[in-house]
C-alpha cells in the first residue's frame, strides 16, 4: 500500500505519483495511484463534505454544458 500523501508545510502543494497510462475500466480507474492519493488526501485531512460538494457542483455544471451542446 502506497505512503501517506505528501503536503507541503504551509498546504500549497500536494505530491501525488502520477503515471503515464489512463486506465481502461472503472474498477482500475479507481485503483490509480492519483485517485488513490486523491482519496487517502480526502480522508485524511476530514475533507469528505468538501469533495462531495465539489464534486456534486462539477457533475451539475457538466450536465448543463451538455444540454447546451448543439444538436447536429
Amino acid at each position: 500500500m502506497a505512503t501517506k500523501v505528501k503536503l507541503s508545510k504551509d498546504g500549497s502543494n500536494i505530491d501525488f505519483s502520477t503515471s503515464d497510462t489512463i486506465p481502461a475500466s472503472i474498477k482500475k480507474f479507481r485503483k490509480s495511484p492519483e485517485i488513490e492519493g486523491f482519496y487517502r488526501f480526502v480522508y485524511e485531512n476530514d475533507l469528505q463534505k468538501e469533495a462531495f460538494q465539489t464534486l456534486a457542483l462539477i457533475c451539475a455544471r457538466r450536465k448543463s454544458e451538455k444540454g447546451k451542446k448543439p444538436k447536429k
